[in-house]
């Protein structure tokens, strides 16, 4: 490769690397995470000016609404419409009238021409001053957007936020209207605060593992028994819908995990999904299974990344909260400084005009020859009074004043004039007042806020602590698996000729202990083989407890031994006693209580050659340990002993495997 070829080919890995970082910058900051200031993604902010632009109190077609926002956003007009009606559904900016689709069954909003929408009164409270909002020019210079819109609250958590960059995406969870502004009062005042999602879905919460705007939260759905054959689904949990709901309980009900009839979504304004269930199933453990195996639980990992500074950060909720309380703090101190201002004005004017009014200086210029001498003139006539106004005369003052009409003049009310300065000097010493103590003044303007839209947002989502359903327990036993002694085939595929089977699910584990006092634990399989030499096998239950007796090859004595169920680590062998040719298991029960004849070699000196032994006489120990030995005597055989055997000699039945 020649000098001119690395040239070229570092030349082009130059222009990769500049032309994906200005692509990944663009992603990040002008279309998927939004800003922490105001909440809004580009495309949102453009929408919400765009309609504050438009607004004249009545619905706008939704079509016309993209269409001017396609003036400020420089891409295709379906995704302006996807995020009007994304922003419309949450339910606090946007006032809409038509179809939108519906959140709780994921059916689409009808087409842009046929539905309308408009601010709502609270976006036209909160969201919008053009004085205190940094305009820049559009994308193609004709118009002017907000670099960000002036909120007044914590829109990014009140509406939540859901987006995928280049190397990083945010899921910031919707928190309740009421909520977010008790705790920003709380902020205000140095007190601790502690806040938490809230779904327009309803449903319940589990925030235990909820960690600040971070950590993991779970959602379940709202399940009513109507009766033991009849469920209604009423609330679902956030990040599905009806549809998903119902598709993942008949995917769960196909693989044999619930049993049910039909299911049925009768969901209109509320969500309402009725169950009915099989012959033989009941609805409280239909429930839990609902919960353990289909989307009426389900998981979710918030990840609280905004734009701050102009850069991508991860931030928690009580950080953007005392964000947003500040700046709501410093923006109103801010619009009562411009108040002030504007009062000043107003009053100065007032009084200029109460002046040259009341004291005819008028009069003067009656007789001036030309423009420069008719302001000269008034100039100097105000000047006596210049201690009854509020700052000095200026040559705009005295073009306002020479504006003033005939009609005017002769009409000029005294009494009026002295309410409205009156009037004036009272806003302004309010306002003043206010200014001294902003924290009392934005406690106010939250509390009035709070009175006026609080009622419309109640909390929806119930927090609760949820138990932890295990799918083992909750299962159908819904799988019968076989065990072929002869071939050695174990599983659920092993139908014919099987020495034992039983009832099991997919969840469990199998235990399988050999002649040979080894045992091991497996996944339930469709066909395994596992050999002949197996002398119980089953499914694991830690309440099981196993009565074994054992010879030991090594010193030709028998050993009883209680355990429960063993510890395992899946496809391991283990030893219930130490390993020898002649070592084997000559007796396996379970349960606590039971009776035992041991039959030993014929002695002649012995009175009888057999011996009852209760399980209760031998303690539960670990599945390692020895046991106790049983005699001195060489064990011939074991038999488990009933009510019925108990007279029975000494050539009883034969043992033979519990299968």
């Amino acid at each position: 490769m020649n000098m001119n070829t690395l040239t070229d080919y570092g030349s082009l890995h130059q222009l990769f690397d500049e032309n994906f970082m200005d692509y990944t910058s663009y992603v990040i900051k002008e279309r998927a995470i939004p800003d922490v200031t105001d909440g809004l993604k580009p495309v949102q902010r453009r929408i919400m000016q765009t309609l504050f632009n438009m607004d004249d109190g009545r619905y706008n077609k939704v079509a016309n609404v993209v269409g001017e926002t396609m003036k400020l956003h420089p891409h295709g007009d379906q995704s302006i419409f996807a995020a009007l009606v994304n922003l419309a559904n949450k339910g606090f900016l946007i006032d809409r009238q038509g179809n939108f689709g519906n959140i709780f069954t994921g059916d689409g909003a009808s087409a842009a021409r046929y539905i309308e929408c408009r601010l709502t009164p609270l976006a036209r409270e909160i969201l919008f001053n053009k004085d205190l909002t940094e305009f820049v020019d559009s994308y193609d210079g004709r118009m002017q957007e907000p670099v960000v819109l002036p909120a007044k609250l914590p829109l990014l958590l009140m509406q939540g936020a859901d987006g995928i960059a280049v190397g990083m995406a945010t899921k910031i969870l919707p928190h309740n209207f009421c909520e977010l502004l008790e705790a920003q009062k709380k902020i205000l005042q140095d007190e601790p605060f502690e806040v938490f999602p809230d779904f327009f879905q309803g449903g319940r919460m589990d925030v235990s593992g909820y960690n600040d705007g971070n950590g993991r939260i779970k959602c379940r759905a709202r399940i009513e028994e109507i009766n033991d054959k009849t469920i209604h689904i009423k609330e679902i949990p956030y990040t599905t819908t009806t549809q998903s709901v119902m598709d993942s309980i008949e995917k769960a009900a196909k693989t044999g995990k619930i049993k049910i009839v039909s299911i049925n979504d009768y969901t209109a304004e509320e969500v309402e999904i009725e169950i009915k269930l099989a012959r033989g199933i009941y609805a409280q453990e239909t429930i839990s299974a609902l919960y353990a195996f289909s989307d009426c639980e389900v998981s979710i990992s918030p990840n609280l990344t905004v734009i701050q500074d102009n850069s991508p950060c991860n931030i928690s909720v009580s950080d953007v909260l005392r964000h947003n309380t500040k700046k709501l703090k410093d923006d109103l101190e801010k619009e009562l400084l411009i108040e002030l201002d504007r009062l000043r004005e107003k009053l100065h004017a007032h009084l200029l005009e109460q002046i040259f009014i009341e004291e005819r200086l008028y009069k003067q210029i009656e007789e001036c020859a030309n423009y420069k001498l008719v302001v000269d003139t008034v100039r100097d006539s105000l000047l006596p009074y210049r201690d009854q106004l509020l700052r000095d005369v200026t040559k705009e003052d005295i073009e306002r004043l020479l504006e003033i009409r005939i009609r005017r003049i002769s009409r000029y009310d005294i009494a009026k004039k002295q309410k409205d300065i009156k009037e004036i000097k009272k806003k302004t010493r309010q306002v003043e007042k206010d200014l001294k103590d902003m924290v009392v003044f934005t406690l106010r303007y939250l509390d009035r806020l709070l009175q006026t839209y609080g009622p419309l947002y109640p909390r929806r989502t119930e927090i609760t602590t949820f138990s932890e359903v295990e799918a083992r327990k909750v299962a159908l036993s819904n799988l019968t698996v076989g065990y072929q002694k002869e071939n050695g085939f174990l599983g659920y595929q092993v139908k014919t000729d099987c020495d034992v089977s039983f009832a099991c699910s997919e969840y469990d584990k199998l235990l399988l202990i050999f002649n040979t006092g080894k045992y091991k634990v497996i996944n339930v399989a469709d066909k395994v083989f596992v050999g002949s030499d197996i002398y119980w096998v089953g499914p694991i239950d830690e309440k099981l407890i196993f009565n074994v007796i054992y010879r030991d090859g090594a010193e030709s004595m028998s050993y009883f031994k209680r355990f429960k169920c063993p510890k395992f680590i899946l496809e391991k062998e283990y030893p219930l006693f130490v390993e020898h040719k002649k070592s084997l298991i000559q007796f396996l029960s379970l349960g606590e209580e039971g009776k035992v004849r041991v039959y030993y070699r014929p002695s002649k000196r012995a009175k009888k050659n057999y011996e009852d032994f209760e399980f209760s006489d031998f303690l539960i120990k670990n599945a390692a340990a020895k046991g106790k030995r049983v005699s001195t005597r060489f064990v011939r055989r074991v038999n488990e002993l009933t009510e019925q055997k108990k007279d029975e000699d000494e050539d009883g039945p034969k043992v033979v495997p519990l299968f």
